[in-house]
């Protein structure tokens, strides 16, 4: 456990020392302020970061463009320091205002405190990183930064030590980046924690974590949270010895002591920087002057003596007295410095404010204008008209929905009436919800021209010399192509790279590529994914595996809190398009064959889910992910590696497009709608139905997110009108979606002459072996027979019950 050398080599200067002293001012006045506009009803929710501005004062010397930043909402006076947070864009993200130059972190898709910059131009393109100050966009579920923050410095390890990346200089310097984290104290009680710091030290990157250590975790303090109540303490196992031991650096230092602060970064930066080693700042005696949030006040729950204390401790109080001691300015100049800043604070306030009314306002009074004259248009329900306007008026301060539910109701009272007055409400209505569309659900997917969605299909091509060989050798040859032509390209995951994979699919590509191309990882789900976002949001191409679906349960709340909705909540300022690769439905065994795609589907909106029935089909689909820029999860069939396909002859260009169902038999009685390895199954059971005189028309999906975006299913319904959907997920799961989907969304209902059908797996995984499979996941007997009372039921006579 290191302590810092009290010889800063940056000689702090009286001006530098008091800027500093202004930020960290500007910067509680702003938490004051915004508490109180919470109160105010002007917010729904406030969470500051007062008491930690003078740690982040001194962490910001040290920050470096090209450097990135994944941290927790305390960090604002780092935003402030670093010049990549303004305090009117602090307030216009507390009042949630939608413009994207009001809030460039979030465009008010976040609470307060969640800070981001903005990698990508209008257009969805790269910056170059390396002008910019970078932060990752934030996420509130705690301790959820840490494996992002793996792969944010794992990229540097790359870039440093990779010669065919070292083009890239928009993205690094030769690996020369830090990747910056913050996190409470009582937030490193989560496993992913301790999962990213173990990773962190197995790969030796330059990750700095910051503890913002105030002894508390909401109303918990630190000896329920820590052993030994200190983090720093419990991690000294990770020391290393020496800097020929592979390990972490540790410091300790106080939150109030602005030199000790100033020090001790500069010496943990330039280690980690230097010689990309990480390194944890345990920051100690920190305060949190409002208690942890809105939601409540921290007098409740600590005593008087630790009020006291942190009154005493607080840290700007503390930076005050230093600078008074050493003469550095007078007690006139810092209640000016004070005064000034809350001033500045004022103003800020007041300008964020009034550009959000503006803003909102200008809708407002055009609805009402276009009430009154819808109210004096109308014959019949004038008075419930000017009633509506009446009540509208009375909102103040209005907030988006106010003018848009008033019109809605108004527009029930005249649904009969015909006038000019109308259409020009209804217009008003659809320009407004065309608006707020944009505002509130745009970006769930990119919308940049390399869309997933735009990747021009590439057809597979095959002569008589195309080979015949088993699944795997032909993903093995798409990543061997992928590998040669794209240098940003990268595998990682268990057993992935010395064996190449325990499927083989990488054979062979560690040692033709080396290990900075495909490599193993320790068995750690979560940050396996982590490492690949973070490698991915700083401009590289990672493929992560996860070695069997039932184990993405491990990684399932970093998929769908941070990489699904990173295009979202940060309105297409940030991308990671990383490749997650898996591979599932039947094998063996509770923890080996299941199929939680529900589950999946609706965790993970804002990634593609792409399930190929074999690995032809999977080839094409990671020849398509690469070519944009959209994050997806690929589930190869599980059973399917040894099982015999051709490969294309352009196994490296062919391309799958996304949405498009493939028909893979044609029929007239029925259409089953399935896909991955219930294909197989399927299509047995339709030729078993054939002999019978049953036409069943198969359809794989292909793809689950998007699907079938040309309603090729409906189609096909409207020809047979009859539907079958199957698969291997619990009842009510993925072929419940495909139903809604299919009957709802795309208003197949309409052509049925039958009720539709699902057919799932039992509402449990199945047990080991082929008879727990056969017993508990659909068989093309039950395909068979659930397709056959379909059709009984339609005609008796000619399908009599089988038994």
């Amino acid at each position: 456990m290191q302590t810092a050398e009290a010889s800063i080599t940056q000689k702090l200067t009286a001006e530098e020392i008091l800027n500093d002293y202004r930020i960290g001012w500007e910067s509680r006045q702003a938490s004051l302020t915004g508490r109180k506009e919470v109160f105010m009803g002007k917010a729904k929710f406030g969470i500051f970061g007062d008491g930690k501005e003078v740690a982040q004062l001194a962490m910001a010397k040290f920050f470096l463009s090209g450097d990135f930043r994944a941290g927790y909402y305390r960090d604002q006076t780092f935003m402030f320091a670093i010049g990549e947070l303004t305090l009117e864009q602090y307030f216009a993200q507390l009042y949630a205002h939608t413009d994207i130059e009001a809030d460039p972190s979030t465009a008010g898709r976040a609470m307060n405190g969640h800070f981001g910059t903005r990698s990508l131009d209008e257009e969805g393109n790269w910056k170059n990183l390396m002008e910019i100050r970078n932060s990752s966009a934030d996420i509130s579920p705690t301790a959820g930064q840490m494996p992002r923050l793996v792969g944010l410095a794992y990229a540097s390890k790359l870039y440093r030590q990779n010669p065919g990346l070292q083009h890239l200089t928009q993205f690094s310097n030769r690996g020369n980046e830090v990747a910056f984290g913050t996190i409470g104290n009582a937030s490193t009680s989560e496993g992913m924690f301790f999962e990213a710091i173990n990773a962190a030290g197995v790969l030796q990157v330059p990750m700095l974590v910051s503890v913002w250590d105030d002894g508390y975790g909401i109303s918990v303090p630190a000896a329920y949270q820590t052993t030994k109540g200190s983090i720093s303490e419990i991690l000294a196992g990770f020391q290393r010895n020496s800097e020929d031991e592979q390990g972490y650096e540790i410091f300790r230092v106080k939150g109030w002591d602005y030199m000790a602060l100033c020090e001790t970064y500069e010496a943990a930066v330039r280690v980690c920087r230097e010689q990309h080693v990480p390194v944890l700042v345990h920051v100690e005696e920190m305060t949190q002057p409002q208690g942890h949030s809105t939601s409540g006040s921290h007098e409740r729950y600590k005593p008087a003596e630790r009020l006291a204390w942190e009154a005493d401790h607080d840290c700007l109080r503390k930076m005050r007295e230093w600078i008074l001691e050493n003469g550095i300015a007078t007690e006139e100049q810092l209640e000016k410095i004070e005064a000034e800043a809350k001033e500045t604070v004022r103003k800020a306030r007041g300008h964020a404010w009034g550009e959000l009314l503006h803003s909102i306002k200008q809708d407002h009074t055009e609805a009402l204008r276009l009430l009154d004259n819808l109210a004096s248009a109308s014959n019949e329900h004038a008075t419930q008209l000017a009633t509506i306007a009446k009540e509208l008026r009375k909102i103040e301060p209005p907030i988006r929905s106010d003018a848009v539910k008033a019109v809605r109701k108004a527009l029930r009272y005249v649904r009969t009436e015909r006038s000019q007055a109308k259409r020009e409400l209804i217009g008003w209505l659809e320009q407004t919800m065309g608006e707020n569309a944009d505002r509130y659900n745009s970006y769930l997917y990119s919308q940049s021209e390399e869309s997933a969605l735009l990747v021009e299909e590439v057809k597979a091509e095959f002569d008589d010399s195309s080979p015949t060989v088993d699944g795997r050798e032909v993903l093995q040859a798409c990543f061997d192509a992928m590998l040669a032509r794209d240098p940003r390209v990268f595998a990682l995951g268990e057993d992935v790279g010395y064996i190449g994979d325990v499927n083989q699919a990488f054979a062979g590509l560690q040692e033709k590529y080396g290990e900075l191309r495909v490599t193993d990882t320790g068995i750690r789900e979560c940050t396996i994914i982590g490492q690949g976002i973070g490698a991915a949001l700083r401009g590289l191409r990672p493929i992560a595996e996860i070695q069997y679906l039932d184990y993405l349960l491990y990684a399932i709340q970093i998929l769908s809190d941070d990489l699904a909705t990173l295009q979202y909540r940060t309105k297409g300022g940030q991308k990671a398009p990383l490749i997650v690769r898996t591979r599932g439905h039947r094998l063996e065994g509770i923890w080996h064959s299941g199929s939680p795609i529900g589950m999946i589907l609706s965790s993970i909106r804002g990634m593609h889910v792409l399930v190929p029935r074999n690995m032809t089909q999977a080839a094409g689909f990671y020849n398509t992910l690469l070519k944009s820029d959209d994050p997806a999860l690929v589930i190869e069939c599980l059973n399917g590696y040894r099982l015999k396909e051709r490969i294309p002859n352009n196994i490296a260009e062919f391309t799958v497009p996304l949405g498009q169902p493939e028909i893979l038999k044609q029929g007239t009685d029925i259409t089953i709608v399935t896909y991955g390895s219930m294909c197989r199954i399927v299509m047995e059971a339709a030729t078993q139905l054939e002999a019978f005189g049953i036409s069943a028309e198969v359809l794989d999906v292909q793809t689950l997110l998007p699907f079938d975006t040309d309603h090729m299913i409906t189609d096909s319904i409207r020809k047979t009108s009859r539907v079958l959907f199957a698969d291997e997920d619990v009842p009510g799961g993925a072929t419940a979606y495909m139903m809604q989907q299919v009957v709802d969304e795309q208003g197949a209902y309409r052509w049925l002459d039958a009720k539709p059908a699902c057919l799932s797996a039992h509402a449990h995984r199945p047990p080991y072996g082929s008879d727990g499979d056969y017993f508990s996941k659909p068989s093309p007997e039950d395909v068979f027979e659930m397709v056959y009372e379909i059709m009984h039921e339609a005609n008796p006579e000619d399908f009599p019950t089988i038994y």
